[in-house]
């Protein structure tokens, strides 16, 4: 993330959570404008009740922020805390107290263990530096990643700076800002102008973000600016200062997208759009009441179009709030399929269905009452959901020293669930037992952290199960980036020549390879890294190419080693394999990771071949297919029906098929755990192609 000059970060752990930071400091060497919006709701942590009133100000240098603990309905203790943590702070940076501002998340009714923070103060000014990364881990609590987000603005002929850090994932809802988020800029802006810019950003973003309905006590959103971009200053609504509002703004709507897609136990993003009544204010109300409604919430998270519910809660909102809004003559859209105008509509419910298992949904309602439009945002609503909060406090024990830890185990749950979890676990341990799976690991699962995580805790699982994973993994956005950095690719095409050839294998059998194996063994697996020369497990030929490009270093498998892979799973490894393999003439080949997959699925004779990628599973026309044999595929493929990566996975299906291998999945790996809701339901949630 871009930071502005003058802004420093850092982050360490207190001890206030069982493991990972917890604990934030944001620094500006100069004075800044200070503003900041907060929780309407009266029952405010004690560093809310801190700031609110002392802002907005023109002597701000730090934020620091604690996770873990809320400091709220903590009595006269959490405001001496905050008043401690100040003081001590601002003298070890040599700035007043009231340069200084707190915010604090966690668990609700815990004393701030002070002793703990202030041990750390010192470490965090030593440890401060122009990156944002740590202070962005330090201050989730049970968001699934760091969020960090920035923009930038011409402002006078300067470029001015907007970033920030922030954290969110349930207890979410609007009034006001149902996060904790520090913004800071290089602009030169005074305090109140700033703190009018930040209130109209909020009311346009936060506040139409909703999760699940509950308002926390501790929601803040700090911005400070320290004028290092040294233009005139902005005092008052103007261009420049019009400017700086949208680029705000802008800024908080992606917080707030980013927050709904990351919500407690979350696995779509929703957005709702209500245009056609008589005020902006109705307009969001609906769609805030449509985005957070219960069973709008559970509908998407089944992939079930159920516009019934979307229209139901619009006009009950409208009823009770009074609003002259008619939902009768509405036009109502899915995914952009129109399923509701004055009445119901045709539509094909296979192919909304499988639009609805894509990680963003968008329902819009379109009335005809006025000319006012908003946006909302939220998610689906989950089991994980139910699983995250029914326990969140009996999990949570305290420690001697005033921490907190998570008591996790299964012992801790009711016993209807223990009885549920354990008699279905056993019946899919029996079935897979032995088994050996396959499984093409790629696209955007190897982007976002939190979907690595996902990914590796099923790999887990399904060793539990009795199941052994070979992992066969793609080069993802690192080899793309890269190559393009050292000018490796000609209109998107790799050009592997000498050069090229070693960059993939470097990266592929190096730190794609590494980063996946450590994720895997520090969660328990027993991950070995492998590069397909490595025994000769994989050995392969030039391919020929008809496109006149310098691609002399691609080729195709011509045996893989079963051999040295059955050894390894013989002593209890999980192979993770890079698509890169040896030549009879000494040379090194990029081989693909779709190929490579059914290569070795063919060749151990797998029970399953499971691919990971950017879409539901085999698409037709956004068509998706939940199950055809390899027969009914050939003729789809032979109609022409795929193109693309699509085109090589139905391919490989069917040669994986013809080579042994009993059953392939093809599902959506953006999707967190969609490799264990594949395989351990019966219905699964992508294609599954038979003989």
């Amino acid at each position: 993330m871009r930071v502005p000059p003058g802004f420093f970060f850092a982050g360490q752990h207190a001890g206030l959570k069982p493991q990972r930071k917890d604990v934030a400091l944001v620094y500006s060497d100069t004075p800044c404008a200070a503003a900041g919006c907060f929780t309407a709701n009266k029952a405010r942590s004690a560093p809310v009740q801190d700031a609110e009133p002392r802002l907005p100000a023109a002597d701000v240098q730090a934020v620091l922020v604690n996770s873990g603990n809320a400091n709220a309905l903590t009595g006269a203790a959490g405001l001496e805390a905050v008043r401690t943590l100040r003081e001590e702070l601002g003298q070890l940076l040599s700035v007043s107290p009231s340069a200084v501002l707190c915010a604090s998340t966690g668990v609700i009714g815990h004393p701030l263990p002070v002793p703990k923070v202030r041990a750390v103060l010192a470490p965090l000014k030593e440890g401060l530096r122009p990156e944002s990364d740590a202070a962005a881990e330090a201050i989730m609590t049970t968001d699934t990643r760091p969020k960090q987000v920035w923009r930038s603005v011409r402002l006078f002929d300067r470029d001015v700076t907007v970033s920030a850090i922030f954290k969110g994932s349930g207890m979410m809802h609007p009034s006001l800002a149902t996060v904790i988020a520090v913004i800071v800029t290089d602009c030169a802006i005074a305090p109140e102008p700033l703190a009018t810019a930040l209130r109209q950003a909020v009311s346009c973003s936060f506040n139409s973000l909703t999760v699940d309905g509950d308002m926390s006590p501790n929601d803040t959103v700090y911005v400070l600016a320290n004028g290092r971009a040294d233009h005139p200053p902005l005092t008052g609504p103007g261009p420049e200062w019009d400017a700086f509002t949208s680029t705000l703004t802008d800024l908080c709507q992606e917080m707030a997208r980013e927050i709904a897609a990351d919500g407690e136990g979350a696995t779509k993003l929703l957005e709702v759009e209500v245009t056609g009544v008589p005020t902006p204010a109705i307009a969001q109300d609906l769609a805030r009441a449509v985005a957070g409604s219960t069973l709008v919430k559970a509908a998407v998270f089944g992939a079930d179009p159920n516009w019934g519910r979307v229209l139901a809660t619009v006009g009950a909102r409208a009823g009770t709030q009074g609003y002259a809004v008619d939902p009768y003559p509405a036009r109502v859209s899915i995914q952009g399929i129109c399923v509701y105008e004055g009445a119901p509509q045709p539509y094909d419910a296979t192919v909304l269905k499988a639009r609805m298992r894509e990680p963003e949904v968008r329902v819009e309602v379109h009335l005809t009452d006025g000319e006012a439009s908003a946006v909302a945002w939220g998610c689906d609503l989950s089991y994980d959901y139910v699983k995250i909060n029914a326990d969140y406090t009996s999990l949570i024990v305290s420690k001697p020293d005033g921490g907190v830890g998570k008591d996790d185990r299964l012992a801790n749950y009711s016993p209807a669930f223990k009885t549920t979890l354990l008699v279905e676990s056993l019946s899919y341990i029996s079935r897979f037992r032995g088994k050996r799976c396959v499984i093409r690991y790629g696209g955007a699962a190897m982007v976002k952290e939190s979907l690595k995580q996902a990914f590796c805790r099923d790999i887990e699982l399904l060793r539990s199960a009795g199941l052994q994973p070979i992992i066969v993994h793609g080069g993802g956005p690192e080899l793309t980036r890269t190559l393009d950095k050292l000018g490796l690719r000609q209109e998107g095409v790799l050009v592997s020549d000498d050069s090229g050839l070693k960059v993939v294998e470097m990266v592929l059998s190096g730190s794609v390879n590494s980063d996946l194996v450590t994720i895997l063994n520090n969660m328990g697996d027993r991950a070995v890294g492998l590069s397909g020369k490595d025994g000769a497990m994989i050995r392969a030929r030039r391919m020929s190419t008809e496109d006149g490009r310098s691609r002399e270093h691609v080729g195709e498998v011509t045996r893989v080693n079963p051999e040295f892979l059955e050894m390894m799973l013989g002593q209890g490894y999980v192979p993770v394999i890079s698509p890169v393999g040896l030549g009879e003439d000494g040379l090194t080949y990029d081989l693909g990771s779709d190929v490579v997959a059914a290569e070795v699925a063919k060749a151990l004779k797998a029970h399953k071949l499971v691919y990971l990628h950017d879409a539901p599973g085999i698409l037709k026309d956004k068509e998706l297919f939940s199950e055809l044999t390899a027969a009914r595929l050939q003729e789809h493929l032979d109609a022409g029906a795929f193109s693309g990566s699509m085109q090589t996975r139905a391919i490989m299906a069917i040669k994986a098929i013809g080579g042994g291998v009993e059953r392939v999945h093809v599902i959506d790996g953006r999707v967190p755990h969609s490799l264990i809701a594949e395989l351990f339901t019966d219905k699964g949630v992508g294609t599954l192609v038979t003989r």
